[in-house]
């Protein structure tokens, strides 16, 4: 018998089957079960696939029990301190960090391609004055092939690459009209003299917020360092909910224009991208600084717990690594005093209250990046309803790489979960007069 197999033995029939193991460059072996069902005639029971791999990917990977965040093999710390956003969306869709001459074309072509055709800016004028802007950002992204349906042929590979720059490049602008439109504001267009992180604040804050923008067009470079650091960190996180459901629609030969709509649809879930919102409205419940010790009482009650948000992470056993580097720049924005707000000193003392109690400790609930990504947005004095607009904007590069490497595979195996019934047995139809 092979060490590199497993073996799975119906107890019932008496069969025993060799499973292969599969062994990646970094990571747990992984068993390849596909011909489960042809050899003993049953499935397998994952629910949350917490188990169970669907994909083979060269792009991110994550070791939960010590912390680690690795896109392309570059540890999140070194590229978070080093890199420029652009650098790592180059990196995530082609695999190497850029030369500075690669670097340059790839950020121009972001730049030109940020753009929006005039006929997709009437397009919000469809929606409602108080739309969400996630609404708006799932509606518009997926009728992007709609206007740019020149380069469609999904086996073209220059294509394919266009459509990754395309929707590199507008995301942010659709975002910022989103919320433009939500607030009653005309559009900013895109600059060309300004980088990714400037650009964006510029068309959501453009003669609107003293904070960001004076009459010279003076962007603070502190929101865009912080702007530019959360965006790394939320650029992929190997195969999340949206992500998976980004390469699901793929598997069915859909554009990608409809793939990536789809991803933001998952992300908008309170449970996925919108969790930093969530630990912003759980502050505002707490309320003041004297009432942390009782809501922490409440967590532990096993009887009628209170859920702190932010704390803790379904992946990550250990500490978050993208929470140890985001919490310096969230200590760094709100003690450099331009953003004063109780809630701030209320998120401050309740991460202090949290890291040094046993309770949270031995179970090892420290606070995650979104406990800190929500309170950097609020100090950039992005609205709450944008929280999960930014989280797109930031995972965009992710689900694009994703997407190319899926469509470089020869062939592509329509996804198509099996279920376990536990309906209604086969029964008899009764007319209405029968029943």
């Amino acid at each position: 018998m092979s060490k590199d197999t497993l073996s799975i033995r119906h107890n019932r029939t008496g069969r025993e089957v060799e499973y292969p193991l599969l062994k990646g460059t970094l990571g747990k072996e992984t068993v390849d079960i596909r011909s489960l069902y042809k050899d003993l005639d049953c499935f397998s029971y994952d629910p949350g696939f917490m188990v169970t791999a669907s994909c083979r990917s060269n792009i991110t990977f994550i070791d939960g029990e010590a912390g680690v965040l690795l896109y392309r093999g570059y540890p999140i710390e070194q590229l978070a301190e080093n890199c420029d956003f652009m650098e790592v969306a180059y990196l995530l869709m082609y695999g190497e960090l850029p030369n500075r001459s690669e670097l340059d074309i790839f950020v121009q072509e972001i730049g030109k391609r940020s753009i929006l055709d005039e006929s997709l800016r009437v397009f919000f004028e469809g929606f409602h004055y108080d739309a969400h802007p996630m609404a708006m950002l799932v509606g518009v992204v997926g009728s992007l092939s709609a206007f740019y349906h020149s380069e469609l042929n999904m086996k073209d590979p220059e294509h394919r690459r266009i459509c990754a720059m395309r929707l590199i490049g507008k995301m942010p602008t659709i975002a910022a009209a989103s919320y433009r439109h939500s607030v009653g504001k005309p559009f900013v267009f895109p600059r060309l003299d300004l980088n990714y992180c400037e650009n964006f604040l510029n068309m959501m804050f453009s003669r609107s917020s003293p904070n960001y923008i004076d009459p010279n067009h003076y962007i603070d470079p502190e929101a865009v360092k912080a702007l530019n650091l959360s965006l790394i960190l939320h650029a992929d996180h190997e195969q999340g909910a949206s992500t998976s459901t980004v390469r699901l629609a793929a598997s069915t030969g859909a554009n990608p224009y409809a793939c990536i709509a789809a991803g933001i649809a998952a992300l908008w879930g309170p449970a996925h991208g919108g969790a930093n919102e969530a630990v912003l409205n759980m502050l505002a419940t707490i309320g003041t600084v004297d009432r942390i010790p009782e809501f922490i009482a409440k967590a532990k009650d096993k009887k009628d717990p209170f859920r702190l948000l932010g704390f803790g992470h379904r992946v990550y056993k250990n500490h978050d690594p993208r929470a140890r580097i985001i919490r310096q720049t969230c200590h760094d924005l709100l003690n450099s005093g331009k953003n004063a707000d109780p809630l701030f000193d209320l998120a401050l003392a309740l991460e202090e209250y949290a890291l040094q109690d046993e309770y949270f400790i031995e179970r090892k609930l420290y606070p995650n990046v979104d406990f800190y990504s929500g309170i950097i947005y609020k100090a950039l004095n992005i609205p709450v309803e944008m929280f999960t607009v930014m989280f797109a904007i930031a995972r965009t590069a992710g689900w694009v790489s994703h997407w190319l490497e899926m469509m470089d595979e020869p062939n592509i195996p329509i996804g198509r979960p099996r279920q376990l019934y536990s309906g209604p047995d086969k029964r008899e139809f009764l007319s209405i007069d029968e029943r």
